[in-house]
């Protein structure tokens, strides 16, 4: 059994103050939600207040990127020691916006994903595919492109802390939505892709979220698929009401 995963990717969004009253509605809110996990990512300048308000909780604190240095003069960049030492859990890599703003590569993946487990982060690794590849029938394609490519140098002793995202790149911040039956469609294939990438054990044990206008009303039924492990939530979790809805989705 893959215990759900619930993340709320910030985005760049919410003050400091701002974000540690969300962070305390989730947590409170939370409370009794046993059975799945929870994740939070906010803005890198709010880690430390975002940290303090969920110590000791059932809600875990995640990064929305990182770079696969230690130190050095990369000027602008946060590596995974300084997010471990901020008190992060999670590492969300590759977000399709990190890719089609900021140059993200599959290579780069590669080399974060390694960073982020040998500094014992979970890396929420995403993967997607846009409009125009989806309408040509290459969904797959792409989707193993970033599956072997961003995994190449994952260690086998770390394959626990690994997580998928998938988040059809047509479908986020757009209010579309995969189908239920379009995203387990996915899911699965890349359940077996990981079957060749890492091993059978280790496939059938990691945990692939979805991710692309998650809402309260589609987490439910997204959910009853499985292969729909959790959820990667973009604007719904700036709302307390509407991720606490998801968090507490319907089992």
């Amino acid at each position: 059994m893959r215990t759900p995963l619930l993340a709320g990717n910030w985005k760049l969004n919410c003050t400091r103050d701002e974000a540690r009253a969300l962070a305390q509605a989730i947590v409170d809110g939370s409370k009794n939600a046993t059975d799945r996990e929870v994740m939070i990512a906010p803005t890198f300048v709010s880690l430390d207040v975002v940290a303090d308000v969920v110590a000791g909780s059932n809600v875990g604190l995640g990064a929305q990127d990182v770079y696969w240095e230690a130190s050095g003069a990369f000027t602008g960049e946060v590596s995974a020691p300084m997010l471990k030492d901020a008190r992060c859990t999670h590492a969300i890599i590759g977000h399709s916006e990190r890719r089609q703003f900021f140059g993200e590569t599959d290579y780069t993946v590669a080399r974060k994903v390694a960073a982020a487990v040998e500094n014992d982060l979970s890396p929420v690794v995403c993967v997607g595919e846009s409009l125009d590849q989806r309408e040509a029938g290459t969904t797959m394609g792409v989707i193993e492109k970033q599956i072997a490519g961003g995994l190449c140098e994952l260690p086998a002793e770390h394959y626990p802390k690994l997580v998928i995202a998938y988040e059809p790149v047509w479908a986020i911040g757009t209010g579309k939505v995969a189908t239920p039956d379009q995203a387990e469609d996915v899911h699965a294939h890349i359940r077996k892709l990981l079957e060749t990438v890492l091993t059978p054990a280790a496939a059938s044990a990691t945990r692939i979220l979805y991710g692309g206008s998650v809402k309260p009303d589609n987490v439910d039924e997204l959910m009853t698929r499985p292969n729909v492990d959790g959820a990667l939530v973009g604007g719904a979790s700036l709302k307390a009401d509407d991720f606490l809805r998801i968090v507490n989705f319907a089992s």
